[in-house]
């Protein structure tokens, strides 16, 4: 799996094509976008809707957005947030991560996650930190399968939806000696 990091700037509006490619990949989550109520119809998600969310998303400080290719095509996106609102939170986020929903099932989610983890180790932070809507079952069990840990139930920032935090600590690898 190969990852991209989305950098537009002012100058650097995001190219058309690559947008195009992510609205597909939103676009194939539909019972996601049904449950999270991200977008206000999840039978028609449209580009234009995609590329503000992005924006959005970039315009928080801290905020990355990775694209996860396997041979080519985009199977997944990942958004993180190195550093939480909270100040008296010490971990990073992943605010999002999505598997084209052809390709679910298949170790995708799996390995963008491990991805993601690495780059938050290597930075040599402690853990990490999710949300998980409350009526999102099957997320839940993906991050349980994972190795994270509920430790609070509070709503989410941006729209007062009931979710669970989960944590995971990352640890470091040993030194051989």
């Amino acid at each position: 799996m190969i990852l991209e990091a989305l950098t537009p700037g002012p100058d650097h509006p995001l190219p058309a094509e690559l947008l195009t490619e992510t609205a597909e990949l939103y676009a194939s989550n539909r019972e996601f976008s049904a449950l999270s109520g991200d977008f206000p119809d999840p039978d028609d998600i449209t580009v234009e809707q995609v590329a503000a969310a992005l924006a959005d998303e970039l315009a928080q400080p801290g905020a990355e957005v990775l694209l996860a290719r396997a041979g080519g095509p985009l199977v997944g996106i990942a958004v993180t947030l190195a550093d939480h609102p909270d100040p008296a939170d010490p971990d990073p986020w992943i605010g999002l991560l999505m598997i084209d929903g052809s390709r679910q099932r298949a170790g995708f989610g799996r390995e963008l996650a491990a991805a993601v983890e690495e780059r938050f180790r290597a930075a040599g932070r402690d853990g990490v930190r999710l949300a998980v809507l409350e009526n999102n079952p099957k997320g839940l069990a993906f991050w349980a399968a994972q190795g994270y840990e509920e430790i609070d139930r509070r709503a989410d920032r941006q729209l007062g939806r009931p979710c669970r935090v989960l944590r995971k600590t990352l640890n470091r690898p040993r030194s051989v000696e």
